[in-house]
């Protein structure tokens, strides 16, 4: 009989865009991370399908990249008031995460204490790989959801499969754009791809 902890499945979720809908942004035309707690909104069945995935077994971490305060846009404490908005959402909802995983850094940004280079903005698998070294994540049996090319750059790294959804303000992709290895619209259908997949959910199940 081993005396090593067994290994754990894992879904990581991007958030802008996965499990909230993202917010125009004014100042810039573009569509991103919401500036204000008051402009957080859950995208339609995200609550459900994080609920089933969690049901099913997986752990669930949340990875994000959050440079609204490196570009002077928000505070801290706006965004630490967005981040509590989800909490507070999770909880009534009986959803648990197991960690949440923050960059604040980014690399042209203007707080000199968050910008310039760091090692775990995506694409960089930084936080996955934390997750697997702190909580015995198997990454083989994992996946990463994200709306982005630098989501599944992210998960590709880390070795887990990907799943892109849909944007919900879609942008031109770049034909050089590494592939995800599904595509679905929203979370909702993410997480039946992935509940479908008998290897990820009977390792879940241990």
């Amino acid at each position: 009989m081993s005396s090593h902890p067994t290994l754990v499945p894992a879904v990581f979720l991007d958030r802008d865009g996965v499990i909230n809908r993202n917010v125009l942004d004014p100042a810039t035309g573009e569509y991103g991370a919401p500036l204000r707690a008051q402009d957080f909104a859950l995208a339609p069945g995200a609550l459900d399908a994080m609920q089933s995935l969690r049901k099913a077994g997986f752990l669930l971490f949340l990875v994000s990249n959050q440079p609204n305060y490196a570009k002077g846009k928000s505070s801290l404490e706006e965004l630490a008031a967005i981040h509590a908005k989800l909490l507070a959402a999770l909880k009534t909802a009986g959803i648990e995460f197991t960690d949440f995983y923050y960059c604040h850094h980014h690399p042209q940004g203007v707080m000199p204490t968050h910008s310039g280079p760091c090692d775990c903005r995506k694409p960089s698998p930084y936080f996955l790989l934390k997750a697997r070294d702190t909580y015995r994540v198997s990454l083989q049996h994992s996946w990463m959801i994200g709306d982005r090319a630098t989501d599944i750059q992210c998960g590709r790294s880390a070795g887990v499969r990907t799943i892109r959804v849909q944007e919900d303000h879609p942008a031109s992709r770049a034909s050089h754009e590494v592939k995800a290895d599904f595509e679905a619209d929203d979370l909702a259908e993410a997480a039946k791809i992935i509940l479908n997949d008998q290897y990820s959910v009977q390792a879940a199940r241990q």
